[in-house]
């Protein structure tokens, strides 16, 4: 006699990648290179329900799975993937050369990699071409993951690594950041760190003196374009580098001593969280409030300025304080508090709140996920994920997003995918960038990310 099936029984939720966006060199690990306008689902490569972080710099991405294992995909050239070669990889790939290394946390620039392992060791691969590995007098590129000597001779473990576009920041457990690369070799030493007082270590060894953060104990610190930022114990937020978009919340051009950000700006509470895009921050209050500054010409703020002269840059700090543009003013979107999980790419955002993935910023490769190409200017629900599911992480790249979502035991029925709409309290898009404001960065972006801006 045939045994009938059950439909009581448990089954239990799986857990899904899924990727979307720029996808020129494979960074979406789908085995293509064609850009991706809605999410795409992701399998194969490992346990997702595993997965315990995901990332993206210029052109490649990363995972991380609880046991340590970090795979990569996506633009090698430099080998930034740390596989031991330079081709491109099209589909997420293990990195055999840390097999037996577990990796905590991993974060990617534009076209280098940073790997914090489980012990507190800083690995690096990639472009060096700016000492952003960390290795001053070293080759031009790195095809595998090398410790940096310079910050093992230091006693203190490292507990957190971010990478900008051509620089990056190691955070030690009682010592403050190292910061290494590009623009801070022109204004700073190559090294910095912080103990008691503050200690400089150049590309000699040499050490001299550096003030701005000689009290204050950091537990986290990210990293954008040409500026840096360090998370205190106390939830006082420090910034520092160059303020050309006022994503320094100051009126300064350039920063170079670690800055507060007034406790004001954050309606006098603590700071808890923070994340940088390129040219923009976001952080998050110890109630849950979302605060947002900087660039805003594709909508990376989430919300719209009052004038066109809210968005020009800052070019001295002698303006009275009623003349402060408005992107430079750390400024709370409603629609996003309580904002469990947030990511910033170059331009675009990712936002887990009550269980929905919400996008907004520039979106001329899909990175918003909405079907389109066009700038979404509120914070967005991403219809295309399926739902109901409940969001586990999310990640982005500079023009590409990563979203890990848990799928219900049993799926809802499918349903025909809506049009897309900001959150209740957000303001409606009303209008999408136009074709002639492409130039992002003004000449700062790397112009081999995206063909169509060359």
């Amino acid at each position: 006699m045939a045994r009938e099936s059950c439909t009581s029984e448990a089954v239990p939720a799986a857990a899904v990648l899924f990727a979307w966006g720029a996808n020129s060199y494979g960074q979406l690990g789908l085995g293509h290179k064609e850009d991706v306008l809605l999410p795409q689902r992701l399998s194969g490569f490992c346990k997702a329900g595993c997965i315990k972080s995901v990332t993206g710099g210029g052109g490649h991405s990363a995972a991380v799975t609880d046991g340590g294992d970090l795979f990569v995909c996506g633009l090698n050239k430099d080998g930034q993937l740390g596989l031991g070669h330079t081709e491109e990889v099209l589909c997420f790939t293990i990195c055999k050369p840390l097999l037996g290394c577990p990796i905590r946390q991993v974060a990617c620039g534009w076209d280098f990699t940073l790997m914090l392992t489980e012990k507190g060791q800083v690995l690096s691969c990639g472009s060096n071409a700016f000492g952003q590995l960390g290795v001053p007098h070293g080759p031009q590129k790195c095809v595998v993951p090398q410790a940096i000597e310079k910050i093992q001779g230091l006693r203190e473990k490292v507990v957190c690594v971010a990478a900008g576009l051509r620089h990056a920041l190691a955070h030690y457990s009682d010592w403050q950041c190292v910061p290494v690369g590009d623009w801070l070799g022109i204004f700073w030493p190559t090294l910095v760190s912080w103990a008691e007082s503050p200690v400089v270590l150049d590309s000699k060894g040499t050490q001299q003196s550096v003030r701005g953060l000689e009290n204050s104990t950091s537990v986290c610190v990210v990293a954008g374009s040409d500026h840096s930022a360090s998370l205190t114990d106390t939830g006082e937020l420090f910034v520092w580098g160059r303020n050309k978009h006022g994503q320094l919340a100051s009126l300064a051009a350039f920063l170079a001593v670690p800055q507060r950000i007034g406790a004001h700006c954050f309606q006098d509470e603590k700071v808890t969280a923070v994340w940088s895009g390129w040219t923009h921050l976001v952080a998050k209050t110890e109630t849950g409030k979302v605060f947002t500054w900087g660039r805003a010409d594709y909508g990376q703020l989430g919300r719209r300025l009052e004038s066109a002269e809210a968005q020009k840059p800052v070019e001295q700090d002698s303006s009275p304080p009623f003349q402060r543009p408005q992107n430079s003013v750390p400024s709370p979107l409603h629609c996003l508090a309580g904002a469990a999980e947030i990511s910033c790419g170059s331009e675009h955002n990712l936002a887990v709140i009550r269980d929905k993935c919400c996008s907004w910023g520039w979106n001329e490769h899909g990175m918003c996920g909405d079907g389109t190409e066009s700038n979404v200017w509120t914070p967005t629900p991403v219809q295309a994920l399926p739902s109901p599911s409940r969001l586990l992480l999310v990640g982005c790249g500079a023009g590409h997003s990563l979203a890990l979502c848990q799928l219900p035991a049993y799926p809802a029925p499918r349903q025909d995918l809506r049009v897309t709409r900001p959150l209740p309290d957000a303001t409606e898009d009303t209008e999408s960038q136009g074709a002639s404001d492409r130039d992002r960065l003004e000449g700062d972006t790397i112009s081999d990310f995206n063909p169509k801006r060359s």
